[in-house]
């Protein structure tokens, strides 16, 4: 079997050539667009680039196309209130009627009317001491004046009849009188063996006992006026043009957690040479809750504004270098308002120009929004 076996022809020849030159021009131009399309790409990244940073910049400075956010504060209405400042010390309750009563003589106790917490009036005797030997003298010099003041009445009556000599008559009456004042000094010793109360009060503290022996000026029973306390306190010489009789204080107990109002009903004009300090006292109008020598805090009003006026918080006050203002809302707005402040106190100042009554003070991000940004209360 014989094999045949093509051989090109010229036509043949002509396509393949032709093929080849074609796969070799589209080979060329395959790379050319790849160079072309990274340089593309490249201006892309760079135009987008370009154009972010104009946004931003568009966006600074453009307010037409900027959307506002609101910031949210908290506002409180400002209301005008008499401005008060006052004066704050330390002081102390004390009874204006408190005694410590005691025998007048030496002598054993014999007897004790009271004991702690008894209410007393005055006169009332709350002890006694042994008085046996006053009392028998008292009983002999009672028999003799009696006899004498008989005497002395019968000498009178003769006298006034004429019968009977003047001496006779004189010697009886100063007999009489004699023995009257005798028996006046033995009834003013009898009483000084007796502890006597000399004011309305409360007993406060029985410190004798049945069959002690008292002494003169040793303190046998306390007697207090609980209705009857104040508070005293030591006032720096430089509040002594403002402290007066009459103004207000505000007195705290502190370990009562009580407190009470109260004015200044004693304002000394002298002033402590060692301590350069003046005294002040106030009543206390519910004295029976308090006690004697406890710690108390004043507050003493110093001054107070003829009229009701605006004061805002010190710690809203914001300054700079020439003013003081305060940020307040208005028409959903944040507003710069720049005040005069007058007193502080306690945190507090008084306005007195800048604001009126009724605006709403930022008191929350009062210091996160500038003039005329919006603004949203919140609730």
């Amino acid at each position: 079997m014989k094999r045949y076996i093509n051989k090109p022809t010229m036509k043949n020849t002509l396509l393949i050539l032709t093929i080849g030159i074609m796969i070799a021009a589209c080979g060329g131009k395959s790379k050319d667009a790849k160079t072309e399309l990274e340089a593309l790409k490249k201006q892309r990244s760079d135009i987008e680039a370009k154009i972010a940073e104009l946004e931003s910049v568009i966006a600074k400075t453009d307010t037409s196309t900027r959307v506002e956010v609101a910031t949210e504060v908290i506002t409180i209405p400002l209301q005008a209130q008499l401005f008060k400042t006052y004066i704050e010390i330390q002081g102390r309750v004390d009874a204006d009627e408190s005694v410590g009563l005691s025998s007048e003589i030496p002598g054993m106790v014999t007897k004790i009317n009271v004991k702690a917490g008894d209410q007393v009036n005055k006169g009332d005797i709350l002890a006694e001491t042994d008085s046996r030997a006053i009392m028998q003298q008292i009983s002999d010099l009672q028999t003799n004046y009696e006899l004498a003041k008989q005497v002395y009445e019968k000498q009178e009556s003769l006298w006034n009849q004429k019968i009977g000599t003047e001496i006779q008559y004189l010697q009886a009456k100063t007999t009489k009188e004699s023995l009257e004042k005798k028996m006046a000094a033995l009834q003013e010793q009898l009483r000084m063996t007796r502890v006597i109360s000399p004011i309305n009060g409360t007993i406060d503290g029985v410190n004798i006992k049945l069959g002690q022996t008292i002494m003169p000026g040793m303190s046998a029973i306390n007697v207090v006026n609980f209705s009857s306390l104040k508070v005293k306190a030591d006032v720096a010489e430089s509040y002594s043009a403002r402290v007066k009789n009459g103004n207000e204080v505000l007195v705290v107990f502190p370990d009562m957690k009580d407190s009470v109002v109260t004015k200044v009903n004693y304002a000394a004009r002298a002033i402590n040479p060692v301590t350069r300090t003046f005294a002040v006292e106030a009543w206390l109008t519910n004295g029976k809750e308090y006690h004697p020598n406890m710690v108390a805090k004043l507050r003493i009003n110093d001054f107070q504004s003829e009229k009701p006026e605006l004061v805002v918080p010190v710690k809203y006050v914001q300054k700079s270098t020439h003013e003081s203002y305060v940020m307040i809302e208005e028409n959903g707005k944040a507003a710069r308002k720049v005040i005069t402040l007058g007193r502080e106190y306690s945190g507090n100042a008084e306005v007195l120009s800048g604001l009126k009554n009724g605006d709403l003070l930022i008191t929350e991000g009062y210091d996160l929004v500038n003039e005329g940004d919006k603004v949203v209360s919140k609730k």
